[in-house]
């Protein structure tokens, strides 16, 4: 680990509490099919150890947007790839991997809104309430985090990191 780092949330602490939302998240869809839209790329590996602790029946889709560029936010969301199938009439779920400003989610529920869906609800890993500009509703969070720039588990730097089991801020 590069010794500009300290761990926020262990690999431990991550399995449990994604056991945990894995939990809430079947009984809130109990019979139902589920729509899963993970936003791509750092939710991926919150999408796939949440999803595999599931069962609830499930289709994946998968949709890419930016606003970042190195540890900066550049203010404008832009849709880098959209949706592959319609979510028109179904329930749907969008797996982030955080949520701090609110801008990017804003922008994308208003996207998937225009969609159609019969309900769409929000999960992220991890909540940076401090930065919020845009309040969103998020119906399942797995964190709340101080206000920091985070690594590991899908969290990047200019697409470095995201391979570490845990959670860790940048110090310094």
């Amino acid at each position: 680990m590069d010794e500009n780092f300290k761990v926020l949330i262990s690999k431990e602490e991550l399995e449990a509490r994604i056991e945990e939302l894995a939990k809430q998240i079947d009984e809130d869809y109990k019979g139902k099919e589920l729509t899963v839209i993970c936003v791509m790329r750092g939710a991926v590996f919150f999408t796939v150890q949440l999803t595999l602790r599931m069962k609830t029946k499930l289709k994946y889709e998968f949709i890419t947007i930016s606003s970042y560029s190195g540890t900066d936010t550049t203010g404008e969301v832009m849709l880098r790839t959209d949706l592959r199938d319609s979510i028109e009439g179904k329930d749907v779920l969008v797996v982030e991997d955080i949520i701090d400003t609110g801008r990017s989610m804003s922008y994308l529920l208003e996207h998937l809104k225009s969609k159609n869906p019969r309900t769409l609800k929000v999960c992220t890993l991890a909540n940076k309430a401090e930065r919020r500009e845009i309040e969103v509703p998020i119906d399942y969070i797995g964190f709340e985090v101080p206000n920091k720039y985070i690594v590991g588990y899908g969290f990047d730097i200019d697409n470095n990191y995201r391979n570490l089991p845990y959670v860790a801020c940048l110090e310094g």
